[in-house]
């Protein structure tokens, strides 16, 4: 695989995403090579050294459009009834459930829109905004949202940048107003609402040289950094009822085993292109990822029904 990123963001945020785009583990003890092409003079110049640990680990997640990218680059198809229904928009009355359900929905509409879903995209922006108003985020997601949104609706390049910059007002606005933990729910809303959307796609393939299984497994290491995202919101009453749903799932990724070789930068001085290279194998049973899968369901029906 090979990627060039572009990243507003410090080194050690750089790593996260590139563990989440490129690596490949598989489920049949086969060892991958993976290859990601970043651009140093790039990453330089857009490098900010003062970020903080918290906002280093919040950006090495993958964002809902992220999530949705991983379901679309595994070659799977658009399934509409596994989206949270419009309907249940209306049981979101607490901080708590608007914020895990508006990552939730922001998942399920950057999966529609992938998928050149017009109509389905727009609706569930709108829901999206919805959950936004509950949360007093009124400029994060507005009428010109939706308007841009709507002309712009056979313009995917638009639609994902308009995605993009809906999540990252939302979390920004969240954050800057000392409302972390919501931001940090929010996140795992989405993060959560990819794997199941992934691992009920999955369905019952074998497992071996499965795309999107490996896309799965992989997310063990994204696992790492909610745990750790959580533990600095720890005393949070919402982030505790959040952490007992996670611990769960990190029982089940515990059972499966990532092995991976250290990264090595190799620069061309040419093209002054670092590519990082590394290797990584992982083994999975039947019984686990079934166990992974039905987790992964629990936990994302208690965070929408």
């Amino acid at each position: 695989m090979l990627f060039k990123l572009k990243l507003f963001v410090s080194t050690p945020i750089i790593i996260g995403v590139v563990i989440f785009f490129a690596s490949c583990s598989s489920g049949g003890n086969k060892n991958n090579t993976k290859e990601i092409s970043v651009d140093s003079a790039e990453l330089e110049r857009d490098i900010f050294a003062d970020i903080s640990h918290a906002k280093q680990i919040f950006y090495s997640l993958p964002s809902p459009l992220e999530s949705a990218m991983m379901i679309k680059s595994s070659g799977t198809h658009f399934t509409e009834k596994l989206l949270n229904p419009l309907s249940n928009v209306n049981k979101y009355t607490t901080n708590r459930s608007m914020a895990v359900s508006m990552g939730v929905y922001l998942t399920d509409l950057s999966y529609a829109s992938l998928f050149d879903q017009a109509q389905t995209t727009i609706k569930y922006m709108e829901v999206s905004k919805k959950m936004a108003d509950g949360l007093g985020i009124t400029d994060a997601i507005d009428k010109t949202t939706i308007d841009r949104l709507e002309e712009n609706i056979n313009n995917r390049d638009i639609i994902l940048d308009i995605i993009s910059e809906t999540f990252m007002s939302t979390s920004a606005f969240l954050r800057d107003n000392d409302r972390q933990p919501l931001a940090t729910i929010s996140l795992i809303g989405g993060w959560i609402e990819g794997l199941y959307l992934a691992t009920q796609l999955a369905g019952d393939a074998p497992l071996k040289d499965n795309k999107i299984v490996d896309r799965i497994i992989d997310q063990k290491l994204s696992l790492d950094m909610v745990i750790k995202l959580m533990d600095s919101n720890k005393d949070n009453a919402d982030i505790q009822y959040i952490s007992v749903q996670i611990n769960e799932l990190k029982k089940v990724y515990d059972k499966i085993t990532i092995k991976s070789s250290k990264i090595q930068p190799v620069v061309d001085e040419k093209t002054n292109v670092t590519t990082l290279k590394s290797t990584s194998s992982s083994d999975v049973t039947s019984e686990v990822f079934n166990e992974l899968k039905e987790t992964v369901k629990t936990i994302r029906n208690n965070f929408t029904l």
